[in-house]
């Protein structure tokens, strides 16, 4: 995850610093320093180790210079839908600490690893850089409706959305969703399980999502049809983790950092999908 995601973001970080720098230093200024100050506090919360913490800070620039825009202003970017993630992420693990260490679940004291931070953002990091984008709309598969420009932005939205479903639907549902089942055949199995489900666990995972979404979608200035194509995105994604969880991750194919970016991305890919395959009509 790290060799995938940090070495691509922070090439863009460095060449959008110089390129913005041209135009207003006062944009590098903000992206740098909210970024880092994001980084500092989560690591000062034992929230990250110091790795992580500088990990979600090189994403967190990146994606706030991917979505910047001129009459620039840094609550108008994805660091309000990151902090918004951020932030359910750490009640979210925190609820019910003691039952969680019970069942051997509970997340490291230190804090999470860099490896699950670019698990959990890489992709939206990812999906929103120029290359992506540019590449998108020299496409000629998608719609005229879907070259709006903010309606790119639902593929990182939409990952980050599934990141913090993700997230709150496993934290919760350990600690409430009583005895969950497996998505695969609905028998009852441990609380932790991989690609177990609750309805408790699910329906938090479901309002996480919607959070994000809508934090998100008000930030970056997109409309309704950004708030839909972003959480439709994020729930598919979230369903997408369960079933690689009780499939490929039960086996041993795959470790829970690689579920949870494939998780993201798919959450991203879909949110595409959608663009790609439904008229305009069919979105509003």
């Amino acid at each position: 995850m790290l060799l995938a995601v940090l070495p691509f973001a922070g090439t863009g970080v460095l060449l959008l610093c110089f390129g913005w720098a041209t135009e207003s230093v006062a944009v590098v200024a903000w992206v740098v320093g909210l970024s880092a100050l994001l980084g500092l506090i989560t690591w000062g919360l034992r929230a990250a180790t110091p790795m992580a913490a500088a990990s979600g800070a090189l994403i967190t620039a990146s994606l706030m210079f991917s979505t910047a825009a001129f009459r620039y202003e840094p609550w108008r970017t994805a660091l309000i839908p990151v902090l918004a993630v951020s932030l359910l992420a750490f009640v979210a693990t925190r609820a019910g600490r003691g039952k969680k260490e019970r069942l051997g679940t509970a997340e490291a004291r230190r804090g999470r690893s860099a490896s699950q931070v670019a698990a959990n953002l890489g992709a939206a990091a990812l999906v929103a850089s120029e290359p992506v984008k540019i590449w998108l709309l020299n496409s000629r598969w998608l719609p005229l409706a879907a070259h709006r420009g903010d309606l790119f932005l639902a593929m990182p939205l939409a990952a980050l959305a599934e990141a913090a479903a993700d997230t709150v639907s496993s934290e919760i549902g350990q600690v409430w969703g009583g005895r969950p089942r497996m998505i695969t055949t609905l028998r009852a199995v441990e609380p932790g399980s991989d690609g177990a489900v609750s309805v408790a666990g699910t329906l938090a995972g479901l309002i996480a999502a919607a959070i994000v979404a809508g934090a998100g979608s008000w930030a970056m200035r997109g409309d309704w049809i950004l708030f839909k194509l972003s959480c439709a995105g994020a729930v598919f994604g979230l369903l997408f983790d369960s079933l690689l969880g009780a499939t490929l991750e039960k086996r041993g194919w795959l470790n829970n950092d690689a579920v949870n970016f494939l998780s993201t991305a798919s959450a991203a890919g879909f949110a595409l999908a959608m663009m790609a395959f439904s008229p305009n009509s069919r979105i509003q």
